[in-house]
């Protein structure tokens, strides 16, 4: 499960912006009614949804895209060579650009928390570090100090000198010692590839077919609890031409590809066969997209990811999404929306709603509801958030008269 995540200097986010998910103090009425949207790990409350919600341009997407850089920074670095220029930009005012960005995520992974961190610029890796708490004590794995001066603690891998020398300023250490097969690498690496999903597949891709055939009644189960009338769906593999580009070559050449295609069979007519992606309705696909990855989260206690998650969907489906989630043992979902119906006490804690913000100078700014200490659960959440009580809600001039002028102009 995720505790926390921290990250600066990335994009439009200048100040370090902690992603919290361990669970404030609040112990009132409302909160306890609100006991499944907690887990607990070692006495320790942990939130299993946390909601990102703030105007256009204030930074939520930009928050994921950290979080995403870190971790393909993780699975991919080791593969980096010379003259590899890291993908995204430091912010870009005050002098910033110069300055190095910081990662870092609180975890933990077959019930140990690990504390892993990294800062870079756009050329070189700075430093790195790792620490777990074996026995609830912070211990060191090893340390990665400017000019790749490294420390380790002791008995966490065999020839630890082997992989400092085999990592090279564009490679984290992690990344590289996992590539080299040392055990508690590979165990971490395993943790950010299978255990901590960056978004949602496409359900095209032939990937997506054990999950299907794992979860397809809990799909036909949820899609009726949607009150959809889809009674029956079936996978078929179809070949279909796609175009292979030749260096040099002007004229496009084709090749057959397989992919996954989804008929549906519905209540009315059960031997009537639909397309998905051709006859279903946008928020019927973007659903059965969603089920595919949740029930997978739920069923294997996993974390992820989803930018505006209910984009399309009715508000009562984005309700029945975060009900998968806390209804689950020990799954965890970072989300984004522009649903302001979700800003609501009575389905999600204060500290699971948090606010995004872009100040005056460009900068992301994060707080959450909890951080408001004259709000009261008695009070209408989402009409404050929509009056601007806590700032991050567009503001626009979009009076008719305000457009006549604009139009007139």
């Amino acid at each position: 499960m995720i505790l926390k995540i921290e990250f600066e200097n990335f994009f439009s986010i200048k100040d370090r912006i902690r992603i919290d998910f361990r669970a404030a103090n609040i112990n009132t009425a409302l909160a306890r009614e609100l006991k499944h949207n907690v887990m607990e790990w070692k006495g320790v409350p942990i939130l299993k949804t946390v909601g990102l919600f703030g105007p256009n341009a204030s930074g939520k997407s930009n928050i994921l895209k950290a979080i995403v850089f870190c971790c393909r920074m993780v699975l991919d670095s080791h593969q980096y060579n010379e003259g590899k220029v890291f993908d995204f930009e430091p912010f870009k005012f005050d002098g910033w650009q110069e300055k190095p960005s910081r990662f870092l995520i609180d975890f933990v992974c077959e019930d140990v928390e690990y504390e892993y961190s990294f800062e870079l610029t756009r050329e070189r890796i700075i430093s790195e570090s790792l620490y777990h708490y074996p026995f609830g004590r912070r211990a060191k794995m090893f340390e990665r100090k400017a000019g790749d001066k490294y420390s380790f603690g002791t008995g966490i891998m065999a020839k630890p000198s082997d992989v400092a020398i085999n990592t090279s300023e564009k490679n984290l250490f992690l990344s590289r010692a996992s590539s080299m097969n040392r055990e508690f690498a590979q165990k971490l690496y395993r943790y950010f590839m299978n255990q901590f999903l960056l978004g949602l597949v496409n359900v095209n891709d032939l990937v997506v077919l054990d999950n299907f055939n794992s979860y397809k009644p809990l799909i036909l189960k949820a899609l009726e609890i949607c009150d959809t009338d889809i009674t029956d769906i079936e996978a078929r593999t179809e070949q279909i031409p796609a175009p292979v580009v030749v260096p040099g070559q002007q004229d496009l050449s084709y090749r057959l590809i397989d992919v996954l295609r989804f008929k549906t069979f519905h209540r009315n007519q059960k031997e009537v066969m639909f397309d998905m992606d051709m006859e279903e309705s946008n928020g019927t696909r973007k659903l059965f997209q969603i089920l595919i990855r949740l029930l997978d989260v739920v069923r294997n206690k996993k974390s992820i990811l989803m930018d505006e998650f209910d984009m399309g969907l009715h508000t009562r489906l984005a309700d029945f999404i975060l009900d998968l989630i806390h209804a689950s043992e020990s799954s965890q979902l970072l989300f984004t929306s522009h649903n302001t119906n979700l800003i609501d006490v009575k389905r999600l804690r204060r500290d699971q709603i948090v606010f995004v913000n872009k100040s005056e100078d460009g900068v992301t700014e994060v707080y959450s509801l909890y951080d408001f200490k004259d709000f009261r659960e008695n009070m209408d959440a989402e009409k404050g958030y929509i009056q601007g009580r806590f700032d991050a809600v567009p503001y626009v001039d979009s009076s008719v008269e305000s457009v006549q002028q604009l139009l007139e102009g």
